[in-house]
């Protein structure tokens, strides 16, 4: 009966929707299409399943939950507090932890929650450099974390390569507070034995941000800070196939003392996310959090992990073989960072141009860029979104294949500019759409072969 009466009440949702707000509807009907139609290789993104959809649909929104379970602020959480602590108990399972706290709103809300916790303003942290693939929340002065810390930032090996030796250095001269490991642009695998042993010689807390390689982690396609670090950082979407929204895990050290010396650091994470930083969570994405790691433990996942993995291998091997180059000569993870600047285009270019033709990544700054951030020497690709599509090697090779014929056509005009021939455009079009059939999004209604006019006229409306 409880499925049932949800079932009706999202049907119900969508009636009204459709009904009293065509515009929006139109919209959201639009976006589903484009999503099944584009080759998505976007390295920061993924596809959550419809089940983990559906509980964010969910009345959960309508409660008030500021505080923890057992110790709310607000009544009439009894049920509200079961789905927090069947959330985290997953993700202590997911990733091997004694600790969670599910609460946090993003990624980039877990990473302050740690940073304005361990840190006053002023304090020194050490973290990856943004143009070296670093995250803006780990130091970048277009941050608050390297406005109100004093960010010293490493870097990489002329090979790309993290250099730890740098990282020791900077360490001993600075005496950072904390040490942050992780980024969002590195395709290698990341040392966090030595990255512990760095903060270790120096008395810093290590905080590993695993935002982009958590699923890998979680499956054991990539080895697992949770006992190395002090607090390892997540974001729930890009490799969990989550809603939007944070994690923060504990391992071994969840006892430790926090820098006041009074309580453990768990206590304190527990104090940061709220009251310190946060009010009430979003009890819908936290009970979409519990069903998409419910899968992270499934043989499944391991697979899709594992497929995740081999796929951006192939998409490094095939873009070298087209002449592309692709940095650090390959791959380790999910993600292929490549130097465009050989090519005789911007990264902003090769984005906009591939993008036309239904083929999505994004342009990124690689180490030693001149270009802006708006602009970019180089784009990344990433295997998140095709893998659970369940393409694999010769579908890498199309992919490979149809983004060598739009860049090899192009007419460079300047960074930001070209021309494109129409045809090649529609011809590619149609071949991506074919390949998006081929390989639909697992669990999502097919698109009919044509796009009813009403949604073509959505944006009109």
């Amino acid at each position: 009966m409880q499925n049932d009466i949800l079932s009706e009440f999202a049907s119900y949702g969508h009636t009204r929707l459709q009904t009293e707000d065509e515009q929006l509807h139109h919209l959201l009907t639009q976006e589903y299409y484009r999503q099944q139609e584009t080759l998505s290789l976007i390295a920061a993104a993924s596809i959550a399943d419809p089940s983990v959809l559906a509980c964010e649909g969910t009345a959960t929104n309508n409660v008030t939950t500021e505080g923890y379970p057992g110790a709310r602020f607000h009544a009439g959480c009894e049920v509200i507090d079961e789905i927090e602590r069947l959330a985290v108990e997953r993700a202590k399972v997911a990733f091997r932890a004694h600790y969670a706290n599910v609460q946090p709103h993003s990624g980039s809300s877990a990473n302050q929650i740690v940073l304005f916790s361990v840190l006053k303003p002023g304090d020194t942290l050490l973290g990856l450099d943004l143009h070296a693939g670093g995250h803006l929340t780990h130091g970048s002065k277009a941050s608050i974390s390297g406005r109100y810390f004093q960010a010293i930032g490493y870097s990489l090996t002329p090979d790309g390569f993290i250099d730890y030796e740098q990282v020791e250095a900077l360490a001993w001269k600075h005496k950072p507070r904390l040490i942050i490991c992780g980024a969002s642009a590195y395709p290698r695998t990341i040392d966090f034995k030595r990255f512990r042993a760095i903060a270790d010689s120096v008395n810093a807390y290590l905080l590993a941000d695993i935002s982009h390689i958590a699923g890998l982690v979680a499956a054991g396609e990539h080895p697992s800070p949770i006992d190395e670090a002090h607090f390892t950082t997540t974001s729930t979407y890009k490799q969990l196939y989550g809603p939007r929204g944070g994690l923060i895990l504990l391992g071994k050290d969840h006892t430790a003392l926090a820098p006041d010396g009074k309580r453990t650091i768990a206590d304190m994470i527990q104090r940061a996310v709220f009251p310190f930083v946060q009010g009430t969570p979003s009890m819908h994405s936290i009970a979409a959090k519990a069903r998409a790691l419910a899968h992270v433990v499934t043989p499944e996942f391991r697979e899709l992990a594992r497929r995740i993995v081999s796929n951006a291998r192939e998409l490094a091997r095939e873009l070298m073989a087209r002449g592309y180059r692709v940095l650090t000569g390959g791959t380790e993870n999910h993600l292929v960072l490549v130097d465009m600047r050989a090519n005789g285009m911007s990264g902003l270019v090769a984005e906009k141009a591939l993008e036309e033709c239904g083929i999505l990544l994004n342009k990124n700054r690689i180490f030693g860029d001149t270009r802006s951030a708006q602009v970019t020497s180089g784009i990344r690709l990433g295997t998140n979104s095709v893998a659970l599509r369940g393409m694999g090697a010769e579908e890498m090779k199309e992919c490979i294949a149809l983004f060598h014929r739009v860049l090899s056509a192009l007419e460079v005009q300047d960074d930001r500019h070209y021309t494109l021939d129409p045809e090649l455009r529609k011809t590619v079009q149609d071949d991506v759409k074919a390949l998006c059939r081929r390989f639909p999004i697992p669990h999502y209604p097919l698109v009919p072969e044509a796009m009813p006019e009403q949604q073509k006229r959505a944006r009109l409306l």
